[in-house]
């Protein structure tokens, strides 16, 4: 019950509100001997935490993870693998007047209707503050996948109405990811971005965006051909992101208009010194000369690089006036006070790589018992 849990073998249940104690995560399925520092869990908490950069809140949460079980010695040791992260400087009284209001473009009402009650401080399992959790969780994923050498990658690929260039265009450098703020692969771009964003943080209004995501290293064949196709389970991770309103697999939409003789990927022979293992006696091992499918056929991966792409709404959370509801169904005007994001993408990041690590692992574990 609740939705907190998430994958089949390799499972994750994420705990905790945006103002209570604290929020954190329970890894289970996890096997032994996995190389894991608590500096590889703090590394990717500090990737997302709060009051990193001109467009995020200025709540400054230091986010240092707690390992309670399942590491030691800095392995793995097979067993569930719990980990805390504190809340230290939540100002729940930002939210006292909020108590009977529902806010605009935020889980308020909808959360009362299904429970009866809510936390509304900070929206509180419906905030953001929740994805500390499975950031953590990532990063557990993401040891496990080092092992086959499975590299997930995302960016800002756009934000406040402006694009940066994807990888085939010129401009394009993820090195430079790591040199702005925002996460974006052209300090041009990401130099409008934040000009942008700050006009908007003066206006009192927000801005959403587009972070893209680029797997490398995935073998063929992850992925079942039914429901529980690779693509599937992508969308689903995603889509259970707040914020999140839409989820592009290759070519996307621009599928749309194109003809079958442009879309099909072709398969090419491997190049000579190219290996395969694991592939079924008798399959010959191929790639393809493009990939408008994004790394998914039939629900399995190609061994092309997974690619996707991931729409965040604006932060509803916004100092202009809006009009609103209370609980008497009295209408109300709204100004959102307290400490909140202009442009929730960058942050979204780690977000978006810790999803997809789940998603991965759990399919890893599950390919192992496909076949003899």
């Amino acid at each position: 019950m609740g939705g907190n849990r998430f994958g089949t073998l390799f499972t994750v249940t994420t705990f905790g509100e945006s103002h209570g104690p604290g929020c954190g995560s329970l890894v289970d399925g996890c096997p032994a001997g996995v190389n894991l520092e608590t500096e590889d869990i703090a590394r990717e908490l500090r990737r997302r935490r709060p009051g990193g950069n001109r467009a995020a809140s200025a709540r400054a949460e230091a986010d240092e993870p707690e390992i309670l079980s399942g590491i030691f010695e800095g392995k793995t040791l097979g067993t569930p693998i719990a980990i805390l992260v504190r809340n230290k400087d939540q100002h729940s009284g930002d939210y006292d007047e909020l108590r009977d209001l529902y806010r605009p473009g935020h889980a308020d009402w909808t959360w009362e209707a299904k429970y009866g009650i809510r936390d509304h401080r900070g929206g509180g399992r419906s905030s953001g503050r929740e994805t500390v959790g499975r950031v953590a969780a990532g990063a557990v994923a993401k040891a496990f996948l080092a092992g086959p050498g499975i590299l997930i990658r995302a960016w800002t690929s756009a934000a406040a109405g402006i694009r940066a260039p994807d990888p085939e265009e010129k401009g394009f450098d993820y090195e430079e990811t790591k040199k702005n703020p925002l996460g974006v692969p052209c300090r041009e771009s990401a130099e409008k971005m934040l000009e942008r964003i700050e006009a908007l943080k003066k206006q009192g209004d927000s801005a959403g965006g587009v972070v893209t995501c680029v797997v490398t290293g995935l073998p063929p064949g992850l992925g079942d051909p039914v429901f529980d196709k690779l693509d599937a389970r992508i969308a689903a991770a995603m889509l259970s992101i707040g914020a999140v309103k839409g989820v592009e697999l290759g070519t996307g939409f621009t599928a749309a208009s194109c003809l079958g003789s442009v879309h099909n990927d072709e398969p090419i022979s491997a190049q000579a010194g190219q290996a395969c293992p694991g592939l079924p006696p008798g399959v010959p091992f191929l790639t393809f000369k493009t990939n408008h499918a994004g790394g998914v056929l039939g629900g399995i991966s190609t061994g092309s690089p997974l690619e996707f792409r991931v729409v965040f709404k604006p932060v509803p959370s916004i100092a202009k006036k809006q009009h609103t509801l209370d609980r008497w169904n009295a209408a109300q005007d709204l100004v959102i006070r307290g400490r909140h994001d202009v442009c929730i993408v960058p942050r979204a990041i780690p977000v978006v790589e810790a999803m997809t690590a789940l998603v991965l692992a759990d399919l890893v574990l599950l390919n192992r018992c496909a076949r003899v």
